[in-house]
């Protein structure tokens, strides 16, 4: 590092600083002998080349984290058997029994690396159609030889939305007004369709309010392509469990049983044959597909799991899943665990509901944990996810260090408003405060001091909030195009 300039010097201990970030996030995993990036089901459909193929040749790029760290290496054959594929997401395994029989019980979340970033920066899809914060998540049970699998996704609401922090609790969620929206929307579900099989779309968001437009625009574009592949389902999940009604989510259970039938599941014998395929995949969404989402999909991976059990045997006939409390604890807790996994890798922090998704219902103990987990993403979404997204970037390769660039796009300016508003606000508040522990001989006088101050500090406030999007942490490493 001798030939670098100071500026460059102190940049590179801001881009190490950004790769330790990311190794520091829980859920990286790798396997030396299994494919992890694959499904069941995508593996029982390979050719013998196929299997001769390392483990890194024939991963699942989507699910690649690494790909970028190992790329000099991809180009080696010769030393393939030593770059393994890393996964981001989820993984738990359990052995379980229920009427004492024996069986593995696994859980996976791949989260992709396309279009990969937090909450509020990396939103809809790109010109690819690569949605954001999309996971597959896959459900396996390996009994006697036998192994059955059952597929989820969700990802971000298919259009080309926005919704960038700016110090408001919810910031208003943006449409983009004149972008080619059926283009990225038919390169999205054309890729799902061709991987997956059907699609049946779950959206979740709130059917009134700033989260209305992007329902109506949802629905709109899957009516506008008419592709039977494609079914479309819409459950205001706020407005159906308010006033902590939550037993109402079986109206959307029975509304998609149907559908879950259809779509099956994926089962192979002890003796590798294929007893049955999954047909299609539910795709789940809220607008950040964790919390709601993760409740739906724990309720659908159950219902897929108890036919899988009954199919495979271990169950007998008219048991009932809820009724083995041993196994329900591990699946309700997994589902939790898996929860906060991705919520922290996406939102900063853990899941909200998950008191639901491990006690079966909702509780004012979870309320007030919720509470506190949408104090926590507020201020990490405001003031530290532009280098959490830089940090993503940098790891992916989306953005490459240049030596010889001669401006650093790390020493963006700051206007001096971003330092100045704050420290007014700051002092205003504290004099305020101070005029009224110090009384003075009249009131008059303290009141006439307090008021001054509440209105410099308010006034402040109120500015800073209208110009909120000029403090928040931006993101400063990926051109602004790529971002919306």
């Amino acid at each position: 590092m001798l030939h670098l300039t100071d500026i460059q010097l102190q940049d590179n201990k801001t881009f190490l600083a950004m790769l330790n970030h990311v190794l520091n996030v829980d859920g990286f995993y790798f396997s030396t002998t299994y494919d992890l990036t694959h499904t069941l089901q995508r593996l029982s459909n390979t050719s013998p080349e196929f299997q001769e193929m390392s483990l890194l040749e024939r991963a699942d790029q989507r699910f690649v984290w690494n790909g970028h760290l190992l790329r000099e290496l991809s180009a080696q054959p010769e030393v393939h058997r030593f770059a393994l594929p890393v996964l981001h997401g989820f993984i738990t395994m359990h052995s379980c029994s229920i009427n004492g029989k024996y069986f593995d019980w696994i859980l996976i979340s791949r989260r992709s690396c396309f279009r990969a970033g937090v909450r509020y920066y990396v939103r809809g899809i790109d010109s690819e159609g690569h949605a954001a914060n999309f996971v597959e998540t896959e459900q396996i049970v390996h009994y006697n030889g036998s192994r059955a699998s059952f597929v989820q996704t969700r990802g971000s609401i298919p259009l080309f939305w926005s919704q960038r922090p700016n110090l408001k609790y919810k910031p208003l969620p943006l449409i983009n007004k004149v972008a080619n929206h059926m283009d990225g929307f038919q390169r999205h579900f054309d890729s799902q369709v061709i991987i997956y099989g059907k699609q049946v779309i779950i959206n979740l968001v709130n059917q009134k309010g700033s989260e209305k437009p992007l329902e109506q625009a949802f629905a709109t574009m899957v009516s506008s392509l008419a592709s039977g592949m494609i079914r479309y389902v819409a459950f205001d999940f706020h407005k159906e469990c308010k006033n902590m009604r939550w037993d109402r989510l079986s109206i959307l259970m029975d509304q998609v049983a149907e559908m879950q039938d259809e779509l099956s599941y994926f089962l192979v014998d002890s003796a590798g044959m294929v007893v049955a395929s999954q047909e299609g995949v539910f795709r789940s969404n809220c607008m950040d597909c964790l919390d709601r989402t993760n409740v739906i999909q724990s309720l659908l991976a159950r219902r897929s799991l108890q036919a899988q059990l009954q199919r495979l045997g271990v169950l007998h006939v008219g048991q009932k899943l809820e009724e083995q409390h041993d196994f329900e604890k591990i699946y309700k807790n997994a589902w939790a665990d898996n929860a906060n996994a991705c919520a922290k890798q996406y939102a900063g922090t853990g899941a909200l509901k998950t008191d639901f998704t491990r006690t079966g219902k909702r509780t004012q103990l979870g309320l007030v944990m919720d509470g506190w987990n949408s104090l926590i993403r507020y201020y990490k979404n405001n003031f530290s996810d532009g280098f959490r997204q830089d940090s993503i970037d940098l790891f992916l390769g989306n953005y490459s260090v240049d030596e010889l660039e001669s401006h650093s796009p790390l020493s963006v300016p700051r206007d001096l408003k971003f330092l100045a508003l704050p420290i007014i606000m700051v002092v205003a508040f504290s004099m305020c405060i101070i005029c009224l522990l110090m009384a003075g001989d009249t009131w008059t006088e303290t009141l006439a001091y307090v008021l001054f101050w509440g209105v410099a500090s308010i006034g402040t406030f109120f500015i800073i909030l209208y110009n909120g999007k000029d403090f928040v942490d931006a993101p400063r490493l990926v051109q602004k195009e790529k971002m919306d």
